[in-house]
């Protein structure tokens, strides 16, 4: 993005967000804005009749994004600068054809195309006439009361289409974002990728037209060319008065320009549409000086408060051109006393009209609903930038600050362009180093000699040939591994292959199993290994014959040779004891104290396991399964039961010395559910009646998991234990605990011991019970705090899945926890597992993140690891790679299958090498990045208070982009925030990373919430945490009910809302239902069943099953939005102005948080303020 470029000013903090009447929002710092009364005025569009323009403040250039410093800046991209809003693709720039115009209706030949996001509508280049051409800035709603914020006005306007052909300066509000791509191209299409135009299709209505408005790639009577890879475009000289602005960048043809037609698909009130919404009506912009209006504008806002248009104003009235920067401008209008121009940062596409909802005002002689006065111009300087707790700023320099939030890198976009390049063609493993589709993009996988992306995704695919280089970029390497992930039916299982009793065939020095990257040498008699190059000796039974290529004969025969994932059958040998294992046994422990039993929940989990025993898993073609199951009760004391088949009652046996835990029983206590399942039914009919009187209110814990320890030990056997439980563990026993919660501690450097468990005793319990291949399972039923920092201990050791329902009730969370338990007893789980994972020569694994216990440095212990678990692993060099044999991975899962089987499962990857910096940035994967930075991080709050992992997050993040700046960007000017294309997302993700509630907690947030947080993300795959750090926000309104579709997700800011739409907001644990106060009645009705806005109630848990198109559109959604999740999402219904909303706005994380983080347009300008002060 270049200088000359207009700088959008967003809301400032805290001044009501665009529509939002009569709500306070905090200023900067949480302040309300000194003099500034509430806005009951829509968005500002643009000048008035009859509103003064204010002249532009000294030493302001008109076209710059910051208040002006240094030199002019730029955001721009290395080969191509961001459109407006949009961010381009998320690797290569797309490469042909632009998009159809929205609705089907193309503009007339030789008129620009309207980019499709309304506020972020570029004008490349330097403007035409002599005087700066300014861009209006985004909307802002008016507000009564304060003095006019200074705002240069040009005397001449252009009309603002997307940029013209030839153009090499993108103005961007960022003054200068720089996204590398890897290939030099010509800036894209408003509103679509990088590069030439694209075939990609619209996200949104986008209008494009036959003719010059299209960008074009650069030709040598363009100017120059981006010269390098990650080159930044050159910058245009800032308008100096009485210097006339160079014409090369003229627009084809910009006079008396017809607005677009209106996209379809939207009501007519909406927030600016996000990436991937239909675009609402828009409105001409203005035009040049002398020329008339273009036409009404199309959409006239049934905005109350304003005052008709007049007739012919079109734009200023022509005048001089501005003199210098410091002179008034010629008043175009007269004044109107009271109203500051205030920003509201809405700079999505253009805003339709919205009933009560400040929409534009009419009669703006605007494009769409932008506003008219230009923001004072500014250049971006690292001083001037906000850092994200900067809250002392006066008001009237707030609006300085905001850049276009459409003008930088949007996550929508990266996904959206990312399914549209490659969610059509399969992924083929075959390639060394291939970097996957992104995680929200549907693909199927072809393995031919890589593990797929589901098992393994690595932060880089192409990793620096020496640790110097690794040191110098800061990019960690480090591979998220899913040893055990589901595959969609239509990918192949791994193949299971047995080599009967000799077992697998393995290298002799460094023990790695044989892969596709073995080598094969004198005649396929030995083989060479690839990770430590020891020849060994083939085995007799093991020999083939080689081809003519090297190749053995059956190297298609064997998934060994041929894939990247696949299964042996382990011997004995890799057995405890050299005895095989038997099959598992899962024991269901109920906690049936006082508030267990009158929250309705003993009763619940009884009914429940009567039918949920049948479902036990079993290997592919059981008939049943081998899993046997037992039962014990427990308050202050425990109760176990016998449930021998033969037995025409249960029968009841209680261990009240807690301090030395036995099992009364051994025969009858761990049962095979077909033979037992009268006597089973009879006990869970039971136990609800013979704890409904119970007075007991206190509990023990850490004796029911030694229990089960033991009981697992009897029987010589691995499983799991599902414990139910519901209060802190006060009654007298081993692993008793004390209330320690103290909010005060909070931001203090003691703040690190909420996350540490009270108690060293639960840290041996779980080292005993992953020697016995003990997992437990905890589902917490908490009122108060329970201190899930200790009683998770053992959970997130053995490789356990941890379930929390704070103030659990029967009917509202009843489904919730149902659902979470049978796919929890359902769920693929291996058990008694060992994970290490090779290397070739080079790198290591050096460091371990997940849920698993390590006795050494090297094996990854597990009592369990189910389908949903994942192991993260960083590598580091020990020697230097060589970019002609890449480097190796191999992770092999030695585990107890559910029948008792003992398997190893491998994966093997192979990524590429290299001796630039370039080659590394070009193959990194953000998502994974920010999923391996936030597991350092959560494991950093252990041990360093928060504020120094924070700091430590940030720096590592700005030493990696300030490495591709010095060593990959082409040389530009210092304000210039370069991005590396594939990593462009990872300042607004980063930014989430921070302000998630376990580094910066809101009063709200309980300390048992941040240890659940903390122990949940450790062990999330890529697409969890990718969705949990970012959530999904979708438009229900506008979804398609005839098709099977999500409808296009918008980004996660309160601008992008309309008051008069329904929208969905999900993040893997809960799913938001948020319904705008003007919702037409008819949706209200077809969705809840209820005839009005206030009749809609909050308690929901699930959507009232109506007979409607909508309704079963908006369920099958959230039924679809589910089965991806690993856990039922709670359901919560908030209406807009709702004491609820809060919480909501807790998730739309590119806006400032209530706890103090940063919104996302202020964070990057803080990251770029750190890169810069380590550039220099």
């Amino acid at each position: 993005m270049s200088v000359n470029q207009q700088a959008h000013t967003g809301p400032p903090y805290g001044q009501p967000q665009p529509g939002y009447q009569g709500y306070q929002q905090p200023a900067y710092g949480g302040q309300p804005l000194p003099g500034v009364p509430q806005s009951q005025y829509g968005a500002y569009n643009g000048p008035m009749p009859g509103y003064q323009q204010p002249v532009p403040p000294q030493g302001y250039f008109p076209s710059l994004g910051f208040p002006s410093k240094g030199s002019p800046v730029s955001l721009n991209s290395d080969t191509s600068s961001l459109a407006p809003n949009f961010i381009g693709s998320l690797r290569a720039p797309p490469t042909s054809g632009a998009p159809p115009p929205a609705s089907g209706a193309s503009l007339p030949s030789g008129h620009l195309a309207y980019s499709q996001f309304g506020h972020g509508d570029v004008q490349n280049g330097i403007p035409t006439s002599a005087a700066p051409m300014q861009r209006p800035p985004a909307s802002q709603p008016f507000l009564p009361g304060s003095a006019p914020t200074p705002v240069s006005q040009t005397s001449t306007f252009q009309q603002y289409g997307p940029p013209p052909a030839g153009v090499q300066q993108l103005s961007n509000h960022m003054a200068g974002m720089t996204i590398g791509s890897t290939t030099a191209s010509a800036p894209p299409p408003a509103g679509l990728g990088y590069g030439p135009p694209t075939s990609v299709p619209p996200v949104s209505g986008s209008f494009s037209t036959t003719g010059s408005g299209l960008y074009t790639p650069y030709t040598a009577s363009q100017g120059p060319p981006p010269t390098s890879v990650s080159q930044g475009l050159p910058l245009a000289q800032p308008p100096f008065p009485g210097q006339p602005i160079s014409t090369q960048r003229l627009p084809t043809q910009v006079p008396g320009f017809a607005p677009p037609p209106s996209s379809t698909g939207i009501g007519p009130s909406s927030y600016p549409p996000t990436t991937g919404a239909p675009r609402p009506p828009t409105m001409p912009g203005p035009p040049l000086p002398g020329q008339t209006a273009a036409g009404p504008p199309a959409s006239q806002p049934n905005h109350v408060s304003s005052p008709p248009p007049p007739a012919t104003m079109a734009g200023p009235h022509p005048g001089p051109p501005m003199s210098g920067l410091h002179g008034p401008l010629p008043p175009t209008h007269p004044p109107q006393p009271g109203y500051q121009m205030q920003q509201n940062g809405s700079f999505g596409q253009v805003r339709g009209p919205q009933p009560n909802y400040g929409g534009a005002y009419p009669g703006t002689p605007n494009y769409g609903s932008q506003p008219g006065p230009p923001p004072p111009p500014k250049r971006l300087d690292p001083d001037s930038i906000p850092s994200p707790q900067l809250n002392e700023l006066p008001p009237q320099q707030k609006p300085r600050h905001r850049i276009d939030p459409d003008a930088i890198p949007s996550p929508i976009q990266v996904i959206e362009d990312d399914r549209s390049n490659r969610g059509s063609e399969p992924f083929v493993t075959g390639v060394r180093g291939q970097v996957p589709p992104l995680v929200t993009t549907n693909f199927v996988v072809k393995d031919q000699g890589n593990a797929s992306p589901r098992y393994i995704r690595c932060t880089s695919y192409n990793i620096p040939c020496t640790s110097d280089m690794a040191k110098q970029s800061q990019v960690p390497l480090a591979a998220v591994i899913k040893p055990l992930a589901t595959l969609p039916p239509e990918e192949t299982l791994p193949y299971l292959v047995d080599h009967g009793e000799s077992g697998p065939v393995r290298c002799n020095r460094c023990k790695a199993y044989m892969c596709p990257f073995m080598q094969f040498i004198e005649g396929g008699r030995r083989f060479q290994c690839c990770f430590c190059s020891c020849v060994t000796e083939v085995p007799p039974h093991y020999f083939q014959h080689l081809d003519h290529t090297g190749k053995r004969v059956d190297f298609y025969d064997r998934p060994e040779l041929s894939l990247g994932s696949y299964e042996f059958l382990a011997t004995v040998d890799y057995c405890k004891n050299n005895k095989f294992p038997s099959p598992p046994a899962f024991i269901f422990m109920i906690d049936v104290s006082y508030n267990a039993v009158k929250s309705g929940l003993v009763r619940l989990i009884c009914e429940e396991l009567k039918s949920l025993i049948d479902f036990l898993p079993r290997e592919g073609n059981m008939e049943e399964s081998a899993i046997r199951v037992g039962f014990v009760t427990y308050n202050k004391v425990l109760h176990f039961y016998n449930v021998k088949s033969s037995l025409a009652q249960p029968q009841m046996m209680v261990v009240s010395d807690v301090a030395d835990m036995f099992v009364p029983l051994l025969d009858g206590f761990l049962v095979n559910v077909n033979e037992s399942r009268t006597v089973i039914a009879s006990l869970l009919d039971q136990i609800p009646e013979m704890f409904a009187d119970t007075r007991e209110t206190e509990t023990v814990f850490a004796p029911v998991i030694q229990a089960g320890l033991e009981a697992l030990k009897a029987a010589e056997c691995a499983g799991k234990l599902f414990i139910f439980h519901t209060s802190l563990p006060i009654a007298e026993a081993p692993g008793k605990l004390k209330n320690r919660d103290d909010k005060k501690l909070i931001n203090t450097d003691k703040e690190k011991t909420l996350f540490q468990p009270q108690t060293s005793f639960y840290n041996n319990l779980a080292k005993d019970c992953v020697a016995q291949g003990c997992c437990v399972d905890l589902f917490l039923f908490p009122n108060q705090y329970l201190d899930v920092a200790t009683l998770g201990v053992v959970t997130y050791q053995t490789g356990g899945s941890i379930y929390k329902y704070a103030y659990f009730q029967l009917e509202t969370d009843q489904d919730r926890f149902l659902n979470d338990l049978r796919r929890d007893v359902q769920k693929e789980v291996g058990f008694d597992a060992v994970m290490r994972v090779r290397t070739s020569t080079g790198i290591r694994a050096t460091d371990f993140f997940g849920a698993f216990y390590m006795s050494n440095t090297t094996d990854v212990e597990m009592a369990g690891l189910d389908c949903d678990k994942t192991i993260t692993v960083e590598f580091k060099h020990d020697d230097k790679l060589s970019e002609d044999s890449g480097a190796l991975l191999q992770c092999a899962l030695l585990y107890t299958s559910c029948a008792g089987q003992r398997r190893l499962r491998i994966h093997n990857l192979s990524l590429n090498c290299c001796t630039q910096l370039a080659d590394l940035y070009r193959n990194c994967e953000t998502d994974t990045l920010i999923n391996y930075l936030a597991k350092h991080a959560y494991r950093g709050v252990l041990g360093s208070p928060v504020k120094t992992v924070r700091d430590a997050l940030i720096n590592q993040c700005a030493q990696i982009l300030a490495c591709y700046r010095k060593n990959c960007a082409s040389p530009s000017s210092a304000g210039q925030l370069i991005l590396p294309e594939c990593m462009k997302l990872l300042p607004v993700y980063l930014n989430c990373v921070l302000k998630s509630d376990v580094l910066q907690p809101g009063p709200e947030v309980t300390t048992d919430d941040r240890a659940y947080i903390r122990q949940l993300v450790t062990s999330m795959d890529v697409a969890e945490t990718n969705v949990f750090f970012y959530p999904r926000l979708l438009p229900l309104t506008r979804a398609d009910v005839d098709s099977d579709s999500l409808p296009a997700a918008i980004r996660n800011s309160e601008e992008r809302l309309s008051k008069s739409d329904i929208y969905l907001l999900e993040n893997g644990l809960n799913i938001f239902v948020w319904v705008g106060v003007n919702v037409q009645q008819s949706l209200i009705q077809n969705l809840f069943g209820v005839s009005s806005f206030s009749q809609i109630s909050n308690a929901l848990s699930t959507l009232p099953v109506l007979e409607n198109s909508f309704s079963k559109k908006v369920r099958s959604i959230v039924d679809m939005l589910q089965v991806q999740r690993s856990r039922n999402m709670k359901l919560i219904i908030v209406k807009q102005e709702d004491k609820l909303e809060m919480l909501f706005k807790h998730f739309l994380v590119e806006d400032k948080s209530l706890s103090g983080g940063a919104s996302y347009v202020d964070f990057l300008c803080h990251m770029h303020k750190e890169i810069r002060q380590l550039l220099s």
